[in-house]
């Protein structure tokens, strides 16, 4: 048997699925216990106490049967049964019917146990006063036999149900305090390891039960490997790339004293290699350059656009899309250098360019499109790793590159939170980049 639908149904949240574990034993256990001793208790009292009164009422309808009329039927149940505290009257047709209130559980019981042991019996009227009217077929006629409710029904059944509403509402409380206790560490782990994903570093140290310890100890040592691993990175490409500046700055004085002619193609040659050495340096400064800080991001993108207009590059600012409006929390030299690269390698494998934004209540995508040949889909997740370079999707004859522009600006989304999504432009025709950060 399949339980798919009920997931629509389950709460997402961890408070939620863990209150609906602990509420649903207790509930079921609360209506369990209820029916039960409402079956034991209320039905078999009410069941003996009627029997009780059954025997009186017998009593009473015998006594006006043998009256010769019904004004000596009563005269005589007033004096020989007086000591069973019961009025006798003559009833009205009309009012032989069965009256209860919607929430007096004995009185159902009582109908039905008058209704199958008193062959006499046509209706009752269970009064919110305490009085019980019982009506009942004489040769008289109908007589009303009026007497109090304690003696045929246990008194406030409703207490067992109100008790039990009551405590089980303090249990569940004292269970939610102590639930939102044990749950704390888990909100603390996860909000640590949302931070680390958007490259923020938060205090945090385990805590809570045992296993909740091992999980914050292990996230713990995972961050520490994960940080001397970018710390090491970093520091071996930025060594490299330092050290090699220093022969190709001698190897440009060199070529200098050259002839023009004979030194030109070694001069491209160089300034090849050092503009590899700048993308080695972008990678190595890694996505967590800069201090997070709260940017307008279609100025911010106006800004970058602007820049690469003045560099000679064909880009255009499309104009803002979606109703959002405000700040996003941005590390703004690593954007602006994801931003930049998806630009730069637009317009070197395209004739043109366009930049848009789009800021909504959840998210910010800044898109970036071409009129290029694009990326084939099946290669879409082997270009945006680092080094890779895709011959027959994208032109290397246009420009130099080692690979690391759409890596790049892989790393720089994930450390925000986001991600870099490949695609067709369907207006250009080109490569679509975009750029998803969740607000």
């Amino acid at each position: 048997m399949s339980f798919e639908f009920l997931k629509r149904y389950m709460p997402r949240g961890i408070y939620g699925r863990a209150a609906l574990i602990l509420l649903l034993p207790v509930v079921f256990l609360q209506l369990m216990v209820t029916v039960i001793f409402a079956q034991r208790h209320f039905e078999g009292v009410t069941h003996q106490m009627t029997d009780t009164v059954l025997r009186e009422l017998t009593m009473v309808v015998q006594t006006v049967e043998t009256a010769p009329d019904m004004a000596a039927a009563i005269r005589a149940v007033r004096t020989d049964l007086a000591v069973l505290d019961i009025a006798i009257d003559q009833a009205d047709s009309e009012d032989v019917v069965n009256r209860r209130v919607w929430y007096d559980y004995s009185g159902s019981v009582i109908i039905k146990r008058l209704s199958e042991k008193f062959a006499p019996f046509l209706g009752v009227h269970l009064n919110t006063d305490g009085s019980v009217d019982v009506f009942a077929e004489t040769r008289h006629g109908p007589v009303e036999i009026t007497f109090e409710r304690r003696r045929i029904s246990a008194s406030n059944p409703h207490q067992m149900f109100v008790y039990t509403i009551v405590f089980g509402v303090i249990m569940t409380v004292i269970a939610i305090i102590y639930l939102r206790n044990q749950l704390r560490p888990i909100k603390r782990l996860a909000r640590a390891a949302e931070a680390f994903g958007r490259g923020r570093h938060i205090p945090y140290s385990p805590a809570g039960a045992i296993e909740m310890r091992a999980a914050g100890a292990a996230f713990v040592d995972m961050r520490q490997r994960i940080e001397r691993h970018i710390e090491q990175r970093t520091l071996m490409l930025s060594g490299v790339s330092h050290d090699l500046r220093t022969p190709l700055t001698r190897l440009r004085l060199g070529l200098a004293m050259l002839e023009e002619e004979d030194a030109a193609p070694l001069l491209r040659d160089v300034a090849d290699m050092q503009g590899m050495l700048d993308e080695f340096l972008s990678f190595a400064a890694g996505a967590a350059e800069g201090e997070p800080e709260r940017v307008e991001p279609f100025g911010f993108v106006q800004e970058i656009v602007a820049g690469a207009q003045r560099a000679g590059r064909d880009v255009t600012l499309m104009p803002s899309e979606g109703a959002g409006q405000g700040t996003v929390r941005l590390r703004d030299v690593a954007m602006r250098r994801a931003v930049d690269n998806l630009i730069s390698n637009a317009v070197r494998y395209g004739a043109r360019a366009e930049v848009s934004v789009m800021l909504t209540d959840k998210t910010l995508r800044i898109r970036v499109e071409d009129d290029g040949p694009g990326i084939p889909a099946s290669q879409r997740e082997q270009a945006t790793k680092p080094f890779s370079r895709l011959d027959p999707a994208r032109n290397q004859d246009k420009g130099g590159g080692v690979g690391l522009g759409l890596a790049i600006a892989v790393d720089v989304a994930r450390s925000h939170g986001g991600i870099l999504r490949l695609g067709e432009s369907e207006r250009m025709g080109g490569l679509r980049a975009d750029i998803v950060i969740a607000r």
